[in-house]
Order: C-alpha cells, then sequence, then structure tokens
C-alpha cells in the first residue's frame, strides 16, 4: 500500500501508517510532485488547504480512499470521486470539544465585552463603566443543529444556568429530553433565543438559513455564533440586522470567502471575528489526525468504511457480519450477469431472515458491482456501483422481511434481474458463517457453492444428460470437481420437467466445449459463469 499525506497531520498519527510493506508519504517528501505520487497511491490524507477537485483525481488511478482530518469536505469533489470509486471519509466528534469550547469563548465574550475590555486596556484606558455586560445564567441558547457539537455545546451551556432549545429534524425529543433540552421547529428555536449557535452542515436547505426572513423572526438584541459553515449566513442581511440593533452582536469564526478580506464586519464594534480556529487546539488537532489515519489503515487492511460521507458506512463489528454478505451479494449478482441476456433495466434484492435486520447498504452495492462488472468496461466497486447504475437507468429496489421460511437458511438474499427480453430469479445463503451457496434459480431449489468456474445447464429433465454432460467433459479434459442438480417439482405430468445443474470445474471451459454441449438435445442452455 501507498499512502500519501499531502498536509500535516500529527507524528503519532503518520506512526498509525506504518505497516511492513506500506509507503507512507509525507507533505515534506512531496516537494510539489503531489500529482506524480498520486499516481500509484491507495490513498490520501488531506486537510483543509488542498483541493481535491477532479482534475487532481484524474492523476489518482490506483486510489480507494480520501481521508479528511476535520468534519468539513468543502474541498473535496465528492461526485468526481464517487464516480473513480473512491471512498471519502471525515472526522466528526474528533474536534467536537474544541469547537464547543470556542462557541462558548465566543459567548462570554460578548456577554462581558471581553475583546473591546482588551483593545481598551492595551490603549492605556480605563472604562469601567462602558463594560457592563450580562450574565449567561438564565439566558436561553437555541442550538440549530445537534449533532456531536451541537450536543457538546448543550453540556457547556447546561453548566453555566442557561436553558437550551434546539432545532434539528434528526434528533428525536425523547433523546434530547433524556440530556435536558428542548426540541421546537425552526421558527420557534428563532424567537425564543437570547443566543442563537449554528452547528449544521451546508445543504441546499441550510445555505443563507440566516438571512433576512429568519433574522426578522429572532427577539431584537439576539447574539449570533457561527463556529460552523460560513454560507449559512446571509453575510448582508446579518450586518444589516446589526446596525439596525436586531442582532446585538455576532460572533463568528466561518465566513462565506475565506480568508475575509475587504468586508463591513471588520469595522464594526458588536462583531468578533476569528479566523476559522474552532477545531484548532493541540489536542483537536491531534485527534483528528490519528482518527484519519486509524480510518484509512482500517479500511486499506479490512474494507471498514467509518465515517465516510459518500458510502454508507459501518463498525468493525458490523462489517464482520456483513461481510460473508457481501461476498455472497456479489456472486449472485455476477451469476446473473452472465446468465441473463438483453439490455439491463432492472434489479430487485430481497433480504430475508436476520440479514434484513442489518445495514443492507453495502450488500445492494455488491449485488450491482457484480452485475455491473460483468456488463460494462468502467469496474464499480461497493463505493461507485449504486451511482453507476442509476446514471444508467438501472431500476434499483429493496425490500426487507426479517422472517424467513426459505430453505431452512436462517437468512436468505433474493436477487431478480430483468433485462429487454428476460427475467431472472436467484436466492442464496452463507452457510457455516463464510460459505456462499447458491440455493434457488428461476423457481428450481438446488444447492451449489457459488465459486471458481462453474458451468450452468438447462435442460429437459430425462435420462442421461448427467452422463452425457461428464462423457464431453471427459474427452476435452475438463475435470468436475463438484456437481448440483435441481429440477422443477410441478408442471404437466405428459412433458419432462425442466431441471438445472450447476457444475464447477477445473480451468477455464472453452466455447467449442459449450457449444457440443448445447448440441445435446436434452440440454437447452450452457453457459460458463466465473466468480471470484
Amino acid at each position: 500500500m501507498k499512502i500519501v499525506v499531502a498536509e500535516k497531520i500529527s507524528p503519532s498519527a503518520v506512526d498509525v501508517l506504518k505497516e511492513p510493506r506500506w509507503t507512507v508519504v509525507t507533505p515534506e517528501q512531496l516537494e510539489g510532485g503531489l500529482e506524480s505520487q498520486l499516481g500509484s497511491a491507495d490513498a490520501l490524507i488531506v486537510r483543509s488547504a488542498l483541493q481535491v477537485d477532479a482534475t487532481l483525481l484524474e492523476h489518482a488511478s490506483k486510489l480507494r480512499v480520501i481521508g479528511r482530518a476535520g468534519v468539513g469536505v468543502d474541498n473535496i469533489d465528492l461526485d468526481a470521486a464517487t464516480r473513480k470509486g473512491i471512498a471519502v471519509m471525515n472526522t466528526p466528534g474528533a474536534n467536537a470539544v474544541a469547537v464547543a469550547e470556542h462557541t462558548l469563548g465566543m459567548m462570554l465574550a460578548m456577554a462581558r465585552h471581553l475583546c473591546r475590555a482588551d483593545a481598551l486596556m492595551h490603549r492605556g484606558k480605563w472604562e469601567k463603566k462602558t463594560l457592563q455586560g450580562s450574565e449567561l445564567r438564565g439566558k436561553t441558547l437555541a442550538i440549530i443543529g445537534l449533532g456531536r457539537i451541537g450536543m457538546e455545546v448543550a453540556r457547556r451551556a447546561q453548566v453555566f444556568g442557561m436553558a437550551v432549545v434546539a432545532h434539528d429534524p434528526f434528533v428525536s425529543a425523547a433523546v434530547a429530553k433524556e440530556r435536558g433540552i428542548r426540541m421546537a421547529e425552526l421558527d420557534e428555536a428563532l424567537a425564543s433565543a437570547d443566543y442563537l449557535s449554528l452547528h449544521v452542515g451546508v445543504t441546499p436547505q441550510t445555505t443563507g438559513l440566516i438571512n433576512n426572513e429568519s433574522l426578522k423572526k429572532t427577539k431584537r438584541g439576539v447574539r449570533l455564533v457561527n463556529c460552523a459553515r460560513g454560507e449559512l449566513i446571509d453575510e448582508g442581511a446579518l450586518i444589516q440586522a446589526l446596525k439596525q440593533g436586531q442582532v446585538a452582536a455576532a460572533a463568528l469564526d466561518v465566513f462565506q470567502h475565506e480568508p475575509l478580506s475587504n468586508s463591513a464586519l471588520s469595522a464594526m464594534d458588536n462583531v468578533i471575528l476569528t479566523p476559522h480556529i474552532g477545531g484548532s487546539t493541540h489536542e483537536a488537532q491531534e485527534a483528528v489526525g490519528y482518527q484519519v489515519a486509524l480510518q484509512v489503515k482500517e479500511y486499506l487492511k479490512h474494507g471498514v468504511i467509518q465515517n465516510a460521507v459518500n458510502v454508507p458506512s459501518v463498525s468493525h463489528d458490523e462489517y464482520l457480519q456483513l461481510q460473508p454478505y457481501i461476498v455472497l451479494a456479489e456472486r449472485l449478482g455476477s451469476f446473473l450477469a452472465q446468465v441473463a441476456r438483453g439490455r439491463l433495466e432492472e434489479i430487485v434484492v430481497r433480504y430475508s431472515g436476520h440479514i434484513a435486520e442489518l445495514k443492507t447498504d453495502l450488500i445492494r452495492n455488491a449485488t450491482l458491482m457484480g452485475v455491473l462488472n460483468h456488463a460494462l468496461e468502467e469496474k464499480a466497486n461497493l463505493v461507485n456501483a449504486a451511482t453507476m447504475a442509476s446514471s444508467r437507468g438501472l431500476g434499483i429496489h429493496e425490500t426487507h422481511k426479517p422472517k424467513s421460511s426459505s430453505g431452512g437458511a436462517g437468512s436468505v438474499l433474493s436477487v431478480s434481474l430483468k433485462t429487454g427480453s428476460e427475467e431472472h430469479l436467484v436466492k442464496g445463503a452463507v452457510l457455516h458463517r463464510h460459505a456462499p451457496r447458491l440455493l434457488h434459480v428461476d423457481g428450481i431449489d438446488i444447492e451449489a457453492p457459488l465459486e471458481r468456474q462453474l458451468i450452468y445447464v438447462r435442460n429437459r429433465d430425462v435420462p442421461g444428460v448427467i452422463g452425457r454432460v461428464g462423457t464431453i467433459l471427459g474427452k476435452h479434459k475438463i475435470n468436475i470437481a463438484d456437481f448440483s442438480l435441481g429440477r422443477r417439482m410441478n408442471g404437466p405430468a405428459s412433458k419432462p420437467r425442466e431441471a438445472i445443474a450447476v457444475v464447477h470445474v477445473d480451468g477455464k471451459v472453452a466455447d467449442s466445449v459449450l457449444a457440443e454441449l448445447r448440441r445435446v438435445p436434452a440440454i437447452e442452455q450452457a453457459i460458463a459463469v466465473r466468480l471470484f
């Protein structure tokens, strides 16, 4: 493995990445040659300065993961990374305490005029009368966004005796109540706030969240803190509200355009400005670097995806549960893609039994990966499979059924594939904790390993077919490793029933051998399938 650390992280984080036969390229070793180093890199670790755009990623032919030491990923082109199958991970929570403490520091500075007091003292002025402040005790703090940082801010504000109200559509009222926080709709939160603190990411819904209309809904004299993202605030609207007294004071650590320059905010006495340092403590920087290094290492060594922003994340224990089903799903998808004929139109993935209770996104992606990698030249992986399928108009549907009675297996994965001319259904299970097995094909039950090279045969259930298959393969010196049979149990008694065979063989099967098998009168289909 080769990991390029493009921006400075702590030495202990770099040490995490030192494994036998792993190469770690640090910023000091790049010397302006990042593009050339990326060509052979498996992982890239960045902070906030480097712009990882589509142009840069064109140089990254092997790259599997980008680790962002920090929360925001604004400097990474997520669409470009996803298209190339590159997982993008950040480190939410590693700097939560640092940002929360900075937020409370900003609030105290506004309440007690600390910045102005300091500036006056440095100019030799003793102006106690103009510096009378207010207490945080008894005031209401409205938090917009009750994630890790929002929760840390709430905990600290409560110690100061503040009442905390929060708006976050993804946090239940019960969870908030346990922490002494009252949940509210946005307008109610704005109207109740003596202090208003923002802790949400940038989305189309949150961009410009604080604007002329929302500021009119706040109490006159509200104090605003933003240690999240500059895009959350319409700076023009805020400046106007500060001038009119609707907002008594603002403390800003982030801005629409950074570094801040030629802004009216810089000249306003009731505004505190810091240069995006909310997460900049020695402890936080150590933590984010160490955490991202651990996450990148886990992904490269074990495939565990943690804190990813463009692919479902799972813990190590969850991945251990999912991994056998990921293998099963990919092989079922691959089997279907090689058996079906026609233009792909739709895939339905059904989960039954215990598997239905797991996080199935990666299993779905593995199914799509198995299908697409036999249908397209561009390779799909667990990161980009869903995006690739969607961009090609392939319909994707999932159903979950927690209890299963299929074939005696505790968990069954069913995949149906529809093309312009055919529709096929397969079912599979994991036996003995790790062995993927085929259980069913198009209405016929069968039990066969899903591995290596195999020949899939559909035939009429008449005497002599098995012998003919064995004779033809033996004539061409193809060894049979396993021979599984199944036949349709219903249908008219006057006609031969339909049967299938899955024949595992050692080595590749030539087209001429398949053609000879198809010439057997009872055989309707003989297809070579490769599973790895």
